[in-house]
């Protein structure tokens, strides 16, 4: 096998997208539910739902957050069908937090923060609308708390290309394959984790030090 051929493997085993080498025979699954009756949910879609749910569940006051599908019209998505791009849905993270402890604006504030909501359909390596940038609201107090942070990145000139991401009413929750929860905690060996859900949980907790648990 020639040089130029072992390269090209090795960039497709490091920068493969984030579902291309999920395998239920050889993965872990997830442990048991918690109780999460009593907090409060917000729900956010940015890219591979394996890194936005390690981001959240490093905040402190964040009990939970759950890898599913959202923003889409379709009953019961998969993720086999919204790689499809038809079903409308986006790779989302359910959110579960002690207001108390971190409020939602700080949330939305982490989730500008965390990835890029300047590429369409995109998130680092990840192509297709279900990687697209969608910030829930479930009422106008949220819906204005995102809007007003949204409007402080562009007046800051925070990023160099507009901001596109989705501000959506929240609809309806789809929870994603149980092999999916807690994929970055439980697989951290695997080569996407490795090349891009803990690089990105890193910078994270480097740019919001004060909000890590």
């Amino acid at each position: 096998m020639n040089m130029r051929l072992i390269s090209i493997l090795i960039a497709v085993v490091l920068f493969a997208a984030c579902g291309t080498s999920r395998s239920q025979e050889t993965i872990k699954t997830q442990t048991p539910p918690k109780d999460l009756d009593g907090f409060s949910v917000a729900y956010f879609a940015s890219g591979c739902f394996w890194c936005v749910e390690a981001v959240y569940e490093a905040v402190k006051g964040v009990e939970e957050a759950v890898s599913g599908y959202a923003g889409g019209k379709t009953d019961n998505p998969t993720y086999q069908s919204i790689g499809t791009g038809r079903t409308g849905h986006a790779e989302a993270v359910a959110v579960y937090y002690n207001p108390t402890i971190v409020n939602f604006e700080t949330l939305v504030k982490v989730f500008f923060g965390s990835g890029d909501p300047t590429t369409p359909n995109r998130q680092g390596p990840d192509r297709g609308s279900q990687y697209r940038s969608i910030a829930f609201y479930n009422n106008d107090a949220e819906k204005a708390s995102i809007e007003k942070v949204k409007a402080e990145l562009e007046a800051n000139k925070t990023f160099d290309k507009p901001i596109v991401t989705e501000i959506t009413a929240f609809s309806k929750f789809y929870e994603a394959e149980a092999y999916h929860q807690n994929y970055e905690k439980l697989n951290p060996n695997n080569p996407y984790v490795q090349s891009v859900s803990i690089p990105r949980l890193k910078r994270f907790k480097k740019k919001f030090p004060a909000l890590v648990k």
